[in-house]
């Protein structure tokens, strides 16, 4: 192969493939953001929680009765974590949107944990914003609700 040959080669890859990652890569990147969540929950960690949020993220948890914005209370409303040890969450269906540096990951989840040796489940749905800093995708805002119950 010549001097020549290889540089066209590398000229390829670089202007066909590398342009296609970079498309695909940030839905992907925010979906396994959103997935990052569901396992720092389920560790029961809550510093490895609030390390998923940006300093100036705010966060309506689903069962908090104030708005959150600073690093503290974010991990104030995580800080019993350890002690709900059954406490999981699965993740349901999601959408990823992405602008740039700024993505939304909307969708279900189902949060469980034992009370009186019984499975309590508690299907919620969420709205995680990201923003893409320094190469990390942070949760900039975090909302989550139960979901309601069926009409009667």
């Amino acid at each position: 192969m010549t001097a020549r040959t290889f540089y066209a080669v590398v000229t390829a890859i670089v202007f066909v493939v590398l342009p296609a990652r970079s498309i695909a890569a940030p839905q992907e990147d925010v979906t396994a953001a959103t997935r990052a969540w569901v396992e720092a929950y389920n560790s029961r960690d809550p510093q490895k929680i609030l390390a998923l949020y940006a300093p100036d993220a705010v966060f309506w948890g689903t069962s908090s009765p104030t708005l959150r914005d600073t690093p503290e209370l974010i991990g104030d409303y995580f800080k019993s974590s350890p002690s709900q040890p059954n406490a999981r969450v699965e993740l349901g269906d999601f959408k990823v949107r992405t602008w740039g540096d700024t993505a939304a990951s909307t969708g279900s989840y189902t949060f469980t944990d034992m009370r009186d040796g019984q499975t309590v489940r508690r299907p919620a749905r969420f709205s995680f914003v990201y923003r893409r800093q320094n190469g990390r995708w942070l949760i900039v805002d975090h909302h989550s609700s139960s979901v309601p119950a069926a009409p009667r």
